[in-house]
């Protein structure tokens, strides 16, 4: 064979080689953007989710339904006392809350007399946040169950009821339905099959849900969170410490030369004969 053709059929070998390899790596780029496209597909579409979940959290939650007398945005306040009060006391607890048990436990009494006496409309927010942070149920079921007994119309006796019998913070005896039950048995007119189903069957859950979302969307982060006409008065106001003496007199300073209001049931959570006090998060620098 003529040096000629050899060095032909070298040079068509190497061209062959030369266009294999070319072809595999045009094979392995191609794979490669295959599957950085179905990379991208992926994070797009896990990107448009997390979009779309965020957007459904953000969504405020509309309860199904809402205990008798409710007042405020979705009704999700309950109130106590007579709408027509010149002063209007917001107060945000939840019920494995430590200190809005020492709270209540220290200023049941005064508010409810002020309340009354007229002088102050109470507005009541019950949250269940600390659920989240010391696992149980405690705090929605507790706040069902304020529910219930809104619903009853014994709101007030049996909120007095549950703060002065509160567990300790972690036991979450408030997560088990029968010990909220029992309680209502120290209210008169709440040891009924009514409240019993309600508390039993979460009756309010929604709602429950509802509060805690507003609460969440509001400037407020801990409980007890204490407004006086929108101001904040917990724990201190001016300077001073709250105390029953001087909640009295702060209450009193605000309603001078004002008309007070019709006297209100003890242990009673009428119905307002007017559309709502105060908005879910009252702006601080409300007078």
């Amino acid at each position: 064979m003529s040096e000629k053709n050899r060095e032909g059929k070298r040079t068509a070998r190497e061209q062959m080689l030369a266009d294999r390899a070319a072809d595999e790596a045009r094979g392995r780029k191609k794979k490669k953007l295959i599957i950085g496209g179905v990379a991208l597909a992926v994070i797009a579409a896990a990107v448009v989710v997390g979009v779309v979940v965020q957007d459904q959290r953000s969504k405020p939650e509309t309860p199904t339904a809402a205990p008798a007398g409710a007042i405020g945005d979705k009704n999700l306040v309950i109130p106590v006392g007579s709408d027509n009060s010149p002063a209007v006391l917001t107060v945000y607890e939840d019920a494995r809350c430590p200190a809005c048990g020492s709270f209540e436990r220290e200023f049941s009494s005064t508010i409810s007399q002020l309340e009354d006496a007229g002088k102050i409309y109470t507005n009541y927010h019950i949250v269940s946040f600390i659920d989240r942070a010391v696992p149980g149920k405690g705090s929605r079921y507790g706040a069902n169950a304020l529910a219930c007994a809104q619903d009853a119309g014994h709101f007030r006796d049996y909120h007095d009821v549950l703060y002065r019998n509160q567990p300790d913070e972690t036991s979450d005896a408030f997560g088990d339905k029968a010990t909220l039950i029992s309680l209502g048995k120290q209210v008169e007119g709440l040891d009924t099959p009514a409240f019993e189903a309600c508390v039993n069957n979460s009756t309010y859950s929604g709602w429950v849900s509802a509060v805690q979302q507003d609460f969440d969307k509001s400037s407020y982060k801990s409980t007890p969170t204490v407004l006086l006409n929108g101001q904040p008065i917990y724990p201190k106001f001016n300077n001073e410490e709250i105390t029953p003496a001087n909640l009295v007199k702060w209450v009193d300073a605000a309603n001078q030369g004002k008309t007070l209001g019709t006297p209100g049931t003890h242990g009673q959570s009428p119905a307002p004969t007017s559309t709502a006090s105060e908005s879910n998060n009252p702006s601080p620098k409300a007078g």
